[in-house]
């Protein structure tokens, strides 16, 4: 009797440990509505055009030259995913693409870190831009070796200027550049799809400035690489030769400059489909459990997606005489620069001020983003062979932003971070390899803390957000968050030692029963 009743039970937990792991992999159903007006998923545009013949791998193609936001890499695996839920007509799949953990997703990036500098063509090029000071020229004058507009116009735009030749620009004069255009923004793609996004009414009027503005405070941070000839610009009698100077400058002449760290939902398509705007975020498993959510024996199982947000600094000049709209960050281009910002952004992608910069403080982040500028110069010039232009190792738009925000805040709140703290070596950028080094990583795929899933989010309202079946799981993650009762996920380590532990038992089980009746029948 007492084996029969533990046989009895052995089948219970076996039963019960079986169910745990079948429940914590409930399929999810992600809503597809409500959703904001003259929006569609990705998955509806693609119900009707994926059997479009060409259709698909001209997306894809499209998709694979990159966009000027977010961190969304889409490197060839996650290609390759993509293309795999749309032929295989995944659409849950889809709208929540690719829904990986950082740890499953930075192996698809091919990060060479210190393998990329024993090559022998980036090593002879390092040679001439080490981490030390520069040496004398070809012709022993003793001036530093120049480094050319060639050489760095990849990685920075420097619109009209050279960094071969000094030079005075005078923003008294109004700017001489060219107004918006969509010219080389937006391109159609047939069956009525759009990629690229249109003007933003309010501030594409002043793009001629904005785009100046944008090009000269890029040269002048670029007055502080080594070897590089000097530019002066000046503004109603006043002198600069660092953007912090310009900055300055324009503050004091009955301007006022406010610098936003700015947060949006990165769009990873731009798309629009007949008229329509395509939402398309790029999702991350957070590895934070959402409560009541899948729960079996072993916890809770489905974990909380999130959009990959974009951060830029943004800086909004007004003045009697100058009128402006820039941002900086480090984009998937591989450009760590100054840059307009006068397209519109599609609805759901919302955007919030997480912190306003103004007086002496916006001086300070100007003064930072200047030396992030040079130090991303010196990692292009001594690196580069690394892929990508060295988006991903190098970190993506929220490390240079974050490194800064841990500086004026005490606290870095984006999520993720990606660059590789050990390739930011250079002694001329001892300050901002500092700040690199002092944010969170993400590299190794541990679990982010709440408060930086909740600071990256473009709103603090989370009602606002239109993401259909977001704002429910954000709204049970940041209650749990607050109760002190948040829990991970478990690993996929974790849920196969469940399984395996399963099915020892199970066959424990059977070994037991087939000899209890051997017993019986002699």
């Amino acid at each position: 009797m007492r084996i029969a009743s533990w046989i009895s039970a052995a089948g219970g937990i076996v039963l019960i440990a079986v169910m745990g792991c079948r429940m914590a992999d409930t399929e999810y159903m992600v809503p597809e509505e409500p959703m904001p007006a003259n929006t569609i998923l990705l998955s509806q545009m693609m119900r009707e055009l994926s059997a479009t013949p060409g259709f698909t791998d001209a997306m894809l193609a499209e998709l694979d030259k990159g966009g000027k936001k977010g961190p969304a890499l889409l490197t060839p695996a996650l290609l390759k995913r993509l293309r795999e839920m749309i032929l295989g007509k995944d659409w849950q799949g889809l709208d929540r693409f690719p829904g990986w953990t950082m740890r499953e997703i930075n192996p698809t990036v091919r990060v060479v870190g210190r393998v990329v500098a024993k090559d022998d063509a980036v090593t002879s090029l390092a040679a001439r831009h080490p981490g030390a000071p520069v040496g004398t020229s070809a012709n022993g004058a003793g001036r530093p070796s120049a480094v050319t507009t060639d050489e760095l116009k990849a990685y920075i735009d420097l619109g009209g200027y050279s960094l071969e030749n000094p030079e005075t620009v005078d923003l008294d004069e109004p700017s001489k550049l060219p107004g918006f255009t969509t010219d080389g923004l937006v391109s159609e793609l047939g069956a009525g799809v759009v990629r690229g996004d249109g003007a933003n009414e309010k501030i594409a009027p002043m793009h001629a400035e904005s785009q100046r503005l944008a090009d000269v405070l890029n040269r002048l941070s670029m007055n502080a690489v080594d070897g590089s000839a000097s530019m002066t610009v000046t503004f109603l009698g006043k002198r600069a030769t660092t953007p912090q100077e310009l900055v300055q400058a324009l503050m004091e002449s009955g301007h006022t400059v406010v610098v936003a760290d700015a947060r949006y939902f990165a769009n990873f398509g731009h798309f629009h489909y007949k008229g329509q705007d395509v939402m398309m975020p790029f999702w991350v498993d957070s590895q934070i459990a959402i409560p009541t959510t899948g729960r079996g024996l072993f916890g809770k199982s489905r974990s909380l997606l999130v959009p990959v947000s974009h951060a830029e600094y943004e800086w909004q000049v007004r003045g009697p005489k100058l009128n402006a709209g820039v941002s900086w960050y480090f984009g998937v281009d591989g450009k760590a620069e100054f840059r307009v910002m006068d397209t519109l952004d599609q609805a759901w992608v919302l955007g919030r001020h997480a912190h306003e910069y103004r007086d002496a403080d916006a001086v300070e982040v100007t003064r930072l983003v200047g030396k992030m500028a040079v130090a991303y110069a010196h990692q292009h010039l001594a690196r580069p062979d690394l892929p990508f232009g060295g988006y991903y190792p190098l970190g993506v738009c929220q490390d240079g932003v974050a490194a800064i925000e841990k500086k004026m805040t005490g606290k870095a709140t984006l999520f993720p971070n990606t660059a590789d703290a050990t390739l930011f070596d250079d002694p001329r950028d001892a300050e901002i390899n500092a700040l690199i080094e002092a944010i969170p990583k993400d590299r190794n795929g541990a679990p982010p803390q709440p408060e930086r899933i909740f600071g990256s989010l473009p709103t603090v309202d989370l009602q606002a957000i239109t993401m259909p079946g977001l704002t429910a799981d954000l709204e049970l993650v940041h209650a749990a968050w607050q109760e002190g009762e948040l829990e991970r996920t478990p690993s996929w380590i974790r849920k196969m030692t469940i399984r395996a532990v399963g099915v020892t038992a199970l066959g424990m089980l059977a070994a037991i029963v087939v000899w209890r009746r051997r017993r019986g029948g002699r």
